[in-house]
């Protein structure tokens, strides 16, 4: 049976997290709510770990574009859903996402589309553009930068 953390064992647990990697006061509630600390416990304690600057949603949302946009290669729309998931504010993410420069965007969509149409099998060229949105759009990208590049490529 695991013995029950108190409130400073789990404040300083919580902190330590904080340090090691960039976390959103989502992901320390839902570690607190595993911890099985009380409501008010973990509404304290986070209130305590943003007066500290260990925890800062907006510095969360930046580095978590950042590492989507450049790692896992995703669109704004796939970024939006997974920081709404994490219960962070809209006016964060709305804020965050219009640090994303288009023209890197389009840069990185067209070399996943280039490097895709040579790895898919079609009949003909609708099958082939079809599959091509559909994997852009499973990526988050927006459809009027999709068909921009489709049609850059085709020329």
């Amino acid at each position: 049976m695991k013995k029950r953390l108190t409130y400073e064992q789990a404040l300083h647990k919580a902190a330590a997290l904080c340090t090691r990697a960039e976390k959103c006061s989502y992901d320390i509630r839902q570690k607190l709510l595993s911890w099985e600390l009380t409501t008010e416990e973990s509404s304290a304690i986070i209130k305590t770990l943003i007066t500290q600057q260990f925890i800062d949603d907006a510095r969360y949302c930046a580095f978590f574009i950042k590492d989507k946009t450049r790692f896992n290669k995703w669109g704004k729309i796939k970024i939006r859903y997974a920081l709404q998931a994490k219960k962070i504010d809209e006016l964060l993410i709305n804020k965050a996402l219009d640090t994303i420069d288009s023209e890197s965007t389009l840069k990185q969509l067209r070399e996943l589309l280039q490097q895709k149409s040579k790895n898919i099998k079609y009949k003909d060229n609708y099958e082939k553009k079809g599959k091509l949105i559909r994997f852009a759009l499973s990526r988050g990208f927006e459809m009027h930068h999709i068909q921009a590049v489709l049609q850059e490529i085709e020329e």
